[in-house]
């Protein structure tokens, strides 16, 4: 039976949104929704925001649009759980991102000078490590998030450590740190063998930061260029009527090495 009083219409705002969610949440409201917690719907955040930014990296407007509205909801859901215990409210939490805003633009709303991108990240960077309490460039370097995933969080804590001055001089030094740390792999005992599997995935990470890369962007390329080429070898086999699983690994790297030539892509 619909909820008595709720207004129908056919132009919806932030407002009726919230006034959605609190009757979804109430004791009449979804059987679902009203016994969420943060913890039960923390992963719906994560991959809402990963299905956003799919629809930025295939141009999807469209897509993006009905994305950046379920981020929206993720939003509002929580700030609501967050109202029913009287901690903060979404007005609390919009206000707050108004006041971050202004505070780091100086340089917009202040007398701050930046005339160029390089300045007005410093200045950004500046209020916010005195904002957050960072004294020091380790406090920085812990300020960034655990909870990102690896290869993000590695290339942030480069480019932090960076600012304090240390990193390598070139893009070249990182990647002979990288060829130091493969070695080292090579010669680790298994006690060892995972540590320095990690320490070569954090060289690997500064060698892409320094060339100038994502590492997040370089290695999701990376997969997707694979499962092509996995597809390119599977279509072929299939149309001789076999089975992947019945061949041996050196008739699959057959295949593999025309799948290379056929499905584009650099050829290594």
């Amino acid at each position: 039976m619909p909820v008595t009083g709720f207004d129908f219409k056919d132009k919806y705002d932030i407002g009726d949104l919230l006034a959605i969610m609190r009757i979804l949440r109430s004791e009449d409201g979804c059987p679902w929704d009203k016994v969420q917690t943060h913890e039960s719907i923390r992963m719906d955040l994560i991959e809402e925001t990963y299905e956003a930014c799919e629809a930025i990296d295939k141009g999807d407007s469209a897509h993006l649009r009905e994305e950046l509205g379920d981020v929206l909801l993720q939003v509002v859901f929580h700030s609501v759980i967050e109202e029913e215990q009287g901690r903060f409210t979404f007005g609390d939490t919009v206000n707050d991102l108004c006041h971050k805003l202004v505070s780091r633009h100086p340089h917009v709303f202040g007398d701050v000078k930046a005339d160029t991108v390089g300045e007005a990240l410093s200045s950004w960077n500046d209020r916010k490590q005195e904002e957050h309490g960072q004294e020091t460039y380790t406090d920085t370097l812990n300020g960034v998030s655990s909870a990102f995933p690896a290869l993000m969080r590695a290339q942030k804590v480069g480019k932090r450590a960076a600012r304090a001055g240390l990193d390598f001089r070139t893009a070249e030094d990182a990647l002979a740190s990288l060829e130091s740390e493969i070695a080292e792999v090579r010669s680790a005992d298994s006690e060892h063998e995972a540590e320095e599997m990690g320490d070569m995935l954090f060289a690997a990470v500064n060698a892409v930061r320094l060339k100038g890369y994502n590492a997040e962007e370089l290695l999701t390329r990376a997969t997707e260029k694979f499962i092509g080429r996995f597809a390119a070898v599977e279509d072929m086999i299939r149309c001789e009527g076999k089975d992947m699983r019945s061949l041996d690994i050196d008739t699959l790297d057959t295949y593999w090495e025309k799948a290379k030539t056929t499905h584009g892509g650099n050829q290594t």
